[in-house]
C-alpha cells in the first residue's frame, strides 16, 4: 500500500452484480474511464470476485468489486455464484447490472431481494440502452416489481447516462461518521502517547503494519505526540520522558510485558483492542474472551484473519495464539484457520471464534462476521481481547475507554 493511499478498509465498497455478459465489466470501465475489468463476449470471463481500489469522482476513494455472473453453470459455477453473494457482506453500495436488451430474469430478482433484505443502498442499472428502443425500454421497466426510482438506463458502449450514474452512486454513499476515531477521542492536544511496536522476524521489512500507521496518523490529527519504541526499550523511554504519557498502546503479542513495565496510573491498551472498538463490537468481543475459560477437550476454535500474508515461524495466528490458548485452557482443543475474504457460512461446528483486528476489512464486513457469530450463538473475540484476558489484564486494558 502506498503511503499516500487510503487503506482499502476505509474506502466505500461498491459491489457490481449481474448475469454473465450483462455488461458488469463494461460498466466498471465506463465509470472509471479505465480498462480495469476484462471485457469479453465469452460467458463467464470473470470467474472470481475482483477488487480494485481507485478514486471515483465525485465520491472519492472506493473499492470496485466485479463479481462472477449470477447465472453461471456447473459445480464451479455454483461456487462462483456463492462467492458473488458473499460480496454483499462487504458492499456499502450495490449496483445490479441488467442486460436491457433481454430484461429481468429470476437471477436478477433473486439477488435484488437479497440486496433489499440486507438494506444495502442500491441502483438497478439497465445496460445496453443504445440497443433498445424507447418502446422496448418501457416494456422492460414495466415488468420491474420493485421501486422504479432505483432504475437507470445506461450504455457502457457509448457513455449514455454514465455521468448520471456516478452522481447516483455518490448520492447512495453512506454518511461518513466523522466523529469515529481509532484513538483520537481518548486523548487531547499536547498529550503524549507511547506506542510499543516489536520488530521481529514476522514484522514486515521496511514498514509498519496498517493498524500502527493509522493509529499514529490519528494521534497526530489530535495534535498529540507519539513516541514509538520496541518492547525492549520501554523502561528506558519511561525514564527519559519529562512528563507522564496519557496512554500506552502496544502490539498484543507483548501485552503482558508492557502491562508489567507500565507504571501505575498510566492506562494501556493494544492496537487490536482499539480496532475491535473502531470496526466491530468491543463489548461483544470482550464477552467472547471469557469463553476461553470454558473450553473442553475436542472443541474446535476458528482463528480468522482479514488479510492474507506470508506465514513465518512464530506467526501469531497459526502458532502463538493456539499455543497460548492450549496453555490457558489446559485442554486438547483443535484449530481451523481462515484468511482474507474466506469466512465460513456454517459456524455451528466451532466453540469459539478468535478474529484479528480487521484492519484490512471494511466496517460492514467486520460487523457482518460478528452478526453471523451472534446469530449462530458462537462466542467471538479478537486477538487483543483474548490475549489480554489470558494474561489477566483485560479489565486494565479497557480502563481507558471509561475515563
Amino acid at each position: 500500500m502506498s503511503l499516500n493511499s487510503t487503506p482499502s478498509g476505509e474506502r466505500i465498497h461498491i459491489g457490481i452484480f449481474g448475469r454473465r455478459n450483462a455488461g458488469k465489466s463494461s460498466v466498471i470501465n465506463a465509470l472509471t474511464g479505465q480498462n480495469l475489468a476484462i471485457v469479453s463476449d465469452v460467458l463467464g470471463t470473470t470467474t472470481d470476485p475482483v477488487q480494485k481500489a481507485m478514486e471515483l469522482l465525485p465520491l472519492g476513494p472506493v473499492v470496485m468489486i466485479d463479481t462472477p455472473g449470477l447465472d453461471d453453470e456447473g459445480e464451479l459455477g455454483e461456487l462462483r455464484i456463492r462467492k458473488a453473494y458473499q460480496m454483499l457482506n462487504k458492499s456499502d453500495i450495490a449496483l445490479l447490472i441488467v442486460d436491457g436488451s433481454t430484461g429481468f430474469t429470476d437471477e436478477d430478482l433473486r439477488i435484488l431481494r437479497r440486496i433489499i433484505d440486507k438494506e444495502i443502498p442500491y441502483a438497478v442499472v439497465l445496460n445496453k440502452a443504445d440497443l433498445v428502443s424507447e418502446e422496448e425500454r418501457a416494456a422492460v421497466t414495466g415488468k420491474y416489481p420493485f421501486d422504479g426510482s432505483q432504475l437507470m438506463w445506461v450504455s457502457a458502449a457509448d457513455g449514455t447516462n454514465i455521468r448520471e450514474l456516478k452522481e447516483r452512486i455518490a448520492e447512495l454513499a453512506p454518511d461518513e461518521d466523522n466523529d469515529k476515531r481509532i484513538v483520537g477521542d481518548l486523548i487531547g492536544p499536547d498529550d503524549l502517547v507511547v506506542l510499543v511496536i516489536p520488530i521481529d522476524k514476522a514484522a514486515p521489512k521496511g514498514r509498519l503494519i496498517l493498524p500502527q500507521q493509522q493509529t499514529i496518523r490519528d494521534i497526530l490529527e489530535s495534535d498529540a505526540a507519539a513516541v514509538v519504541v520496541k518492547e525492549n526499550g520501554l523502561k528506558e523511554v519511561f525514564k527519559s520522558l519529562d512528563r507522564k504519557p496519557s496512554l500506552v498502546i502496544t502490539d498484543s503479542q507483548v501485552f503482558k510485558r508492557v502491562a508489567e513495565e507500565t507504571p501505575a496510573g498510566i492506562p494501556f491498551t493494544s492496537f487490536s483492542v482499539l480496532f475491535s472498538r473502531y470496526k466491530g463490537d468491543l463489548d461483544m468481543q470482550v464477552e467472547g474472551a471469557h469463553a476461553l475459560d470454558h473450553l473442553e477437550d475436542g472443541d474446535t476454535i476458528l482463528i480468522s484473519e482479514g488479510c492474507t500474508h506470508h506465514r513465518q515461524c512464530g506467526d501469531i495466528g497459526t502458532e502463538k495464539l493456539p499455543a497460548w490458548i492450549r496453555k490457558h485452557s489446559g485442554k486438547d482443543v483443535k484449530f481451523e484457520f481462515t484468511s482474507g475474504t474466506e469466512f465460513p457460512m456454517d459456524l455451528e461446528q466451532y466453540r469459539l471464534i478468535v478474529h484479528c483486528g480487521g484492519c484490512m476489512l471494511n466496517e460492514k464486513e467486520m460487523k457482518y462476521r460478528l452478526k453471523c457469530a451472534a446469530d449462530a450463538g458462537i462466542p467471538m473475540t479478537n486477538y487483543g481481547t483474548a490475549i489480554a484476558h489470558m494474561n489477566g489484564i483485560l479489565d486494565k486494558s479497557l480502563e481507558v475507554f471509561s475515563r
